[in-house]
């Protein structure tokens, strides 16, 4: 990590030197998940040129984890993994949805909140959603279903996709929050409606200009990907959204009862585009919006978890906050993120991105907080987002299938000893790569070297190995140097990843 050293002494300062203890009742969880963070856009974790004074609290009196995965450098798979517990890979539908997809989950499927509900949890679902809903052909004007409450949240209010994407509602249980019956919502991501502006044919309706993939329909001013009509009233306003969800998961916590638990998935929208915090937070770095939106994330963090202290609730809530995948800059429309970025580095020293095979595109901030039961500090040990099914299942007793790619890892959560992960297949838009210890191996990819947002994506012409403890931006690549580290690996990557690989690259690749 970028800035271990700086901060290791202020995190053992307030560590405690304590083991897991028997809770009074067992905890709340509260899962936070950030879209599109880098490590180095927190300020404990990076370079400080964007203050998190929130999330850095939590570091501090919680484990900060310094070799973190998601187990995809995209979200809609990252987010598939962590409640299935299933590597994405294995279903050939978990790729970046439009806004109108089918729910990717299926509903007979084990899942992280089906198994909190099962365990006694109150569960919650609140923000970015991006798995699907519906089962195609969604019609947004009735109660859709199957949806996240089909696969175990209790209470959901959510987008669909992304913020970028129609339709720019909140959906709420099912339904679309303050739809109009006489103005219904229609949703295409194949053909515009007749008579509705698009950035291509009205430019001058644009607050915010797109950059690339953005020029269909305008909603608040900014141009979106697919088409859409009808829904005003429903529809939102960028700035207001993290107020929004904000007060929704205080009324959520404002439900809950004493005598049961809560599991709550908090999505973050912050700092996906289109970047658009609220006014108040406009100019609050030096970076432009992607940098104040940050910060709104920031506030967010904050307002939950004092929410939660003036409730009497948060020294019994453990707290993991995270990001789905690694960093983009520029991700489709012009907002000065890549002109006054500076000297700051979100992929805190990685090499990649989102959408990269290389390590910044999966490679994420996790901090585990929950006071009086984590060992506060710092921790090398590698730890992926899909095991939290697994080891939050051994928390509370609940009933973890044996056949899915979840491993419980509570022990190391916690800070406690116990054995880490050593490896870890991980996922860029369909291409896999390895991490094993402090290897990370990428096979031979055809393709493009970097895609449009300038994010190099992995694609070699070799098998490659990299030593990421002592090469972290994957400079030096030691596959001529090291052929037995090499071909073990390689040996490990082909008996995980079974017959995927194998049948998704050319036979010439492989050799």
């Amino acid at each position: 990590m970028k800035n271990s050293i700086k901060y290791l002494s202020a995190i053992a300062l307030a560590a405690v030197s304590c083991g897991r203890k028997e809770a009074a009742q067992r905890p709340n969880v509260l899962l936070i998940v950030a879209d599109d963070l880098g490590m180095g856009d927190i300020s404990i974790y990076g370079d400080g040129a964007i203050q998190t004074p929130n999330i850095d609290s939590l570091a501090r009196g919680g484990r900060m984890f310094c070799n973190a995965y998601a187990t995809s450098a995209t979200s809609t798979p990252s987010r598939y993994a962590m409640f299935t517990g299933l590597y994405p890979w294995r279903n050939a539908d978990a790729k970046i949805l439009p806004g109108d997809a089918p729910l990717l989950i299926p509903v007979d499927i084990p899942t992280l909140p089906k198994m909190m509900q099962e365990a006694g949890y109150n569960t919650g679902a609140i923000g970015k959603w991006h798995l699907g809903m519906g089962n195609g052909n969604v019609d947004w004007n009735t109660q859709i279903t199957p949806s996240a409450n089909t696969v175990g949240f209790d209470y959901t209010c959510l987008i669909a996709a992304t913020n970028d994407r129609v339709p720019t509602v909140y959906v709420r249980d099912g339904q679309v929050v303050g739809l109009d019956p006489e103005d219904p919502i229609e949703v295409s991501y194949e053909h515009n409606f007749d008579g509705e502006p698009t950035a291509l044919s009205n430019p001058e309706m644009l607050k915010m200009r797109w950059h690339h993939g953005h020029n269909n329909s305008i909603v608040n001013g900014i141009p979106r990907i697919g088409f859409m009509r009808g829904g005003q009233k429903a529809r939102w306003v960028d700035e207001d959204m993290a107020d929004f969800f904000v007060g929704d998961v205080k009324d959520f916590i404002d439900r809950q009862s004493a005598d049961k638990p809560f599991f709550l998935y908090y999505g973050l929208h912050q700092p996906h585009v289109p970047r658009a915090p609220h006014s108040r937070f406009v100019g609050s770095t030096d970076l432009g919006p992607r940098g104040d939106a940050v910060v709104e994330a920031d506030w967010c963090v904050g307002e939950v978890l004092s929410y939660l202290n003036a409730k009497g609730l948060l020294d019994n809530t453990l707290v993991i906050f995270t990001s789905d995948n690694g960093p983009v800059i520029n991700d489709g429309y012009y907002d000065d993120a890549e002109e006054r970025l500076g000297s700051h580095d979100p992929r805190c020293g990685t090499r990649g991105g989102k959408y990269s095979l290389y390590d910044g595109g999966t490679h994420i901030p996790l901090i585990v907080y929950w006071k009086g039961h984590v060992r506060a500090g710092l921790s090398e040990d590698i730890v992926s987002q899909l095991d939290f099914f697994a080891s939050l299942g051994h928390l509370v007793g609940g009933n973890v299938p044996e056949n899915i790619d979840s491993r419980d890892h509570l022990d190391t959560f916690l800070g406690n000893k116990g054995e880490a992960r050593e490896s870890i297949v991980l996922e860029a838009q369909g291409r896999l790569c390895y991490r094993s210890g402090d290897y990370a191996l990428i096979p031979p990819y055809k393709g493009p070297v970097a895609n449009i947002t300038k994010n190099e994506l992995g694609n070699l012409d070799h098998w490659s190995l990299f030593n990421l403890k002592e090469d972290r931006g994957q400079l030096n690549d030691l596959s001529a140097t090291s052929p037995e580290v090499l071909e073990e690996l390689k040996s490990d990557f082909l008996a995980a990843t079974g017959t995927f690989y194998k049948t998704n690259v050319k036979e010439e690749e492989l050799k």
